[in-house]
């Protein structure tokens, strides 16, 4: 129905995984299915695919009962659990429930380990969605090509030939060590906007607006894990969608700056930088060093709130050469071993083991007078 009030909810967890932080496995996304299912039947949910994006079960679910909304929160959240307990802790998968940080729900899914992107808008005559899933990298992942979508027009002609893009678009940008945002402006506040996205660890674009009516374009999660629960409980692994065409960026202008396998925070034990590398649903496996970083696409319509498709975007040999790039940007990297800049930074390493190591050794440090003493 043109016109019908649709939120779109993308929610994910990790609630254990194969042979390490690998993949799902296809008894999970069954019993996630019949939850969803369920709600559906029930009325909770208008429609809903299943999907994973490396070790991360996605929630992909469409309704009208706005953001935020504890019905909807408290199904992905009695989702995950039915998951972790029917399923993963019976199998003793590897970090089986990982991402559910408390034993009951309180309400809403904020701070409470799932990651998730919602927003609501007017169904328009045709309405493609986009939903981009990434797994072993951190929500400061996607500035980078949200920016060249919505900002650069050397990467995005809509800027400059579109008149409902012309105008340009709000930024709404997350600090997410204070828990706050402001919003900035495209074109005229472009240079703000790089000055924080730059800063992956610690702001995220949170979501994007149209300025020529100020309708939703854009929303990502931007929930940083190690920051609720004060240590490593891995990787934030974020979701993001977009809607395209007519007024908002094309579907390859979404999907073109995917194309350079841009470095991320992340891989394995949350602790490198590596290449994103835009993978199929065929390849939604991460083991090389748990990974590289990997991101997936999907492509819905949405016709009356029910979600058409989906199409595997990144199952193109288009893509070929990004991953290509990728492998090569993943092998010189890693020949840099516990060297940063392939290792984080130490602001990002306190939220690992590496702290308790650097504990485990600071009643050894002596003062720089003592240099001259012999080693004992």
């Amino acid at each position: 129905m043109v016109g019908l009030k649709v939120t779109f909810s993308v929610i994910k967890a990790d609630v254990g995984s194969l042979a390490g932080h690998h993949k799902v496995i296809p008894e999970q996304l069954e019993v996630a299915r019949e939850s969803l299912e369920a709600a559906k039947k029930g009325g909770t949910l208008l429609d809903f695919h299943v999907t994973s994006a490396g070790d991360d079960i996605e929630l992909i679910m469409t309704h009208t009962k706005g953001p935020d909304n504890p019905e909807i929160h408290d199904l992905a959240w009695q989702t995950f659990r039915a998951v972790t307990d029917k399923v993963s802790k019976p199998l003793r998968l590897y970090g089986a429930g990982q991402d559910l940080l408390s034993d009951a729900f309180s309400g809403n899914l904020r701070g409470m380990g799932p990651g998730y992107a919602e927003g609501e808008f007017d169904e328009r005559k045709s309405e493609p969605v986009i939903v981009l899933m990434a797994d072993k990298t951190e929500p400061g992942a996607w500035n980078w090509p949200v920016y060249k979508i919505f900002a650069d027009p050397m990467s995005s002609p809509g800027l400059v030939i579109d008149s409902s893009m012309r105008k340009g678009f709000i930024f709404r940008i997350m600090d997410m060590m204070e828990d706050k945002f402001v919003d900035l402006k495209t074109p005229e506040e472009s240079y703000d906007v790089l000055a924080l996205i730059g800063t992956t660890g610690r702001y995220a674009i949170q979501s994007v607006w149209r300025r020529s009516d100020m309708t939703l374009a854009a929303v990502s999660s931007t929930s940083r894990l190690s920051f609720m629960a004060g240590r490593y409980v891995g990787k934030d692994d974020p979701c993001l969608w977009i809607r395209a065409q007519a007024g908002y960026p094309a579907m390859g202008e979404i999907l073109d700056p995917f194309a350079f396998p841009h470095l991320v925070a992340g891989w394995t034990r949350g602790s490198h930088i590596g290449p994103l590398m835009p993978v199929s649903l065929k390849d939604n496996q991460c083991t090389r060093f748990d990974g590289p970083p990997r991101v997936l696409a999907l492509g819905f319509q949405v016709t009356d709130g029910r979600l058409i498709g989906p199409a595997d975007l990144f199952d193109d040999v288009a893509f070929d050469g990004a991953r290509a790039e990728a492998n090569r940007v993943a092998d010189y990297m890693r020949r840099h071993g516990p060297f940063m800049p392939h290792r984080l930074g130490p602001e990002e390493m306190e939220y690992t083991q590496l702290n308790e190591v650097l504990k485990s050794l600071a009643t050894r440090m002596r003062p720089a007078a003592e240099m001259l003493v012999v080693p004992s």
